[in-house]
């Protein structure tokens, strides 16, 4: 079988409305037939994002909503994007998600961060300057934890006595670990430390070229690390919605993209307008997206993930996003990106 050039997923921040008719528990329910749809439709992974304590984000422990996609699913890797570290117990999220493996046939994808809402950070009694400690020292014990290790551990904030765990993941393989960042400049640390890497530009770049930058930042960091180019070592997701027409999609799109924007706590308040003056989206037609899909692979990216869901909007037209990208921007972009790799 040919190695397809991109690696796709679908990525749900769950975003909450509580002035819009749509309730939480119907938000769910959307989301899973989302994710049902994306196997249907030959995604690669679903992610799945975790918040607290506002409607900012509505899934507080991804490991029970991707527990429930898992048995609606066969084939479709799932992850966190991202489980938050610094808040939990790292014995308790070791455990927890190694289980989650088990249970999904070894289908987990473990994207892990530090945290960046001040709310959350209030809620769990945390110190934001302490989170990078918190977030190395955490990360440490679950990779050791889920790799079968019996941890006797003294560190700054966990203390663990011949700690080891009674479930490891599927078949006793760790699962592929993103660390997220959100400023540029934190890729090339990510790399020299021999992470992976999942972001999203929105947060991170200032314009659409500034996207290879960033990546081109974290493979110098994984050089001096010694690491040659992985085609898996990172996600880069973008706010996607794909329709017949540019204008289409701008009338069936801005709307529910601002409304998002405008609920996004600290986020830049880039409005439909803006980023696609920066570029760091894919909205548009099919040909639109896919020279934009393209564009990214030439800049070396190959793992691309996509947000269709964002600010209330529709299921048909989330649906029908999810479709048009997969069904045609996917192999539209291949053979532009094809082209443009046997020209070069």
């Amino acid at each position: 079988m040919t190695k397809p050039l991109l690696r796709y997923s679908v990525f749900s921040v769950n975003d909450h409305h509580p002035r819009l008719p749509r309730t939480i528990p119907q938000l769910y329910e959307q989301v899973m037939g989302q994710c049902e749809l994306a196997e249907r439709l030959g995604y690669d992974t679903f992610y799945c994002a975790e918040h607290h304590f506002h409607e900012y984000g509505v899934v507080p422990d991804p490991a029970v909503f991707l527990s429930a996609l898992a048995q609606r699913t066969k084939k479709i890797r799932l992850g966190t994007a991202i489980s938050i570290l610094t808040f939990h117990d790292p014995r308790r999220i070791a455990e927890t998600y190694s289980m989650l493996d088990m249970m999904s046939g070894g289908r987990f994808v473990f994207g892990v961060g530090s945290g960046y809402l001040a709310h959350e950070f209030i809620g769990y009694g945390n110190e934001p300057k302490e989170k990078r400690d918190r977030f190395n020292e955490n990360l440490d014990i679950v990779k050791r934890l889920m790799a079968g290790e019996t941890l006797t551990y003294q560190g700054q904030y966990s203390k663990s006595e011949k700690v080891v765990l009674n479930v490891l993941p599927h078949n006793g393989r760790v699962p592929p670990i993103y660390v997220a960042v959100l400023a540029r400049e934190a890729a090339y640390h990510v790399g020299k430390q021999k992470n992976r890497i999942f972001t999203v530009p929105y947060a991170s770049c200032k314009d659409f070229a500034d996207i290879g930058a960033m990546l081109a930042e974290y493979r110098k960091g994984r050089a001096e690390a010694g690491l040659p180019k992985d085609d898996d070592d990172h996600v880069f997701v973008l706010h996607t919605y794909v329709a017949r027409t540019d204008e289409e999609a701008r009338a069936q799109c801005k709307a529910a993209y601002d409304l998002y924007v405008a609920t996004r706590l600290y986020a830049k308040r880039h409005e439909y307008d803006d980023i696609l003056a920066n570029g760091i989206c894919l909205f548009g037609s099919v040909e639109t997206v896919a020279r934009k899909v393209a564009a990214l692979h030439e800049m070396g990216i190959r793992n691309v993930g996509t947000i269709h869901n964002f600010g209330a909007q529709t299921p048909d037209l989330v649906e029908r996003s999810m479709t048009l990208f997969a069904k045609e921007v996917m192999p539209a972009a291949a053979a532009l990106a094809g082209a443009t790799a046997l020209a070069s």
